[in-house]
């Protein structure tokens, strides 16, 4: 009896031990993995190892190059050639056969997370089904008149672990706004499958 409950407190310790180490170290991991795929991207150093093959070794200095020079870029575009370089090539991109519907895409994507006309926040609760299942999502346009539909309205809603989603069109009527939680913790409760805690922004 006394060896099973030492073999209990064992497996007891070495959970807890990993619920602690396992978030830690897949952050790193996951930060790891981005910063030398980008510091790859520049071969300021480079080794050649015992099979000849020439491997890129630049310990993250072409990684902050890269981050660097995206700075520069939104600081001169913000202050100085947003209302020309940025337009033209805008136009340029929309103008392109076949490129124009996936640089649009991308565009509004990125938008309507970080840009100035973001998407994502208007939070609510959707009754897709008509039943008692609510889904989280977020109204992405207000008014569906244009395909249609009067008092409608699209509702994005997330995928746990993940930033994909769907789309749906539902009655106004089977929408209930979220006022007492932010869209952003809105959005980190929906995508981590609704296991993180939810705790008010800083003021």
């Amino acid at each position: 009896m006394k060896n099973t409950f030492e073999y209990k407190k064992l497996l007891q310790y070495f959970l807890q031990g990993l619920l602690v180490l396992a978030p830690v170290l897949i952050t790193f991991y996951i930060l790891f993995s981005v910063v030398t795929s980008i510091d790859d991207l520049i071969p300021i150093f480079t080794v050649t190892d015992k099979t000849g093959a020439v491997k890129v070794q630049n310990y993250g200095l072409g990684f902050l190059i890269i981050i660097l020079i995206i700075i520069l870029i939104g600081y001169f575009s913000y202050f100085f050639i947003s209302n020309r370089i940025i337009v033209f090539l805008d136009r340029l991109m929309q103008r392109l056969p076949g490129l124009k519907h996936i640089y649009s895409t991308t565009r509004d994507f990125f938008e309507a997370f970080a840009g100035d006309k973001k998407k994502f926040t208007h939070n609510v609760l959707a009754n897709v089904d008509d039943n008692d299942v609510w889904r989280i999502g977020f109204v992405t346009k207000e008014d569906m008149e244009e395909f249609g539909l009067k008092d409608y309205v699209a509702v994005y809603i997330p995928m746990a672990y993940s930033v994909a989603g769907n789309v749906y069109v539902i009655p106004k009527n089977r929408v209930k706004e979220i006022t007492h939680i932010s869209s952003s913790q809105t959005m980190k409760f929906t995508v981590s499958g609704g296991v993180t805690s939810i705790e008010e922004d800083d003021k």
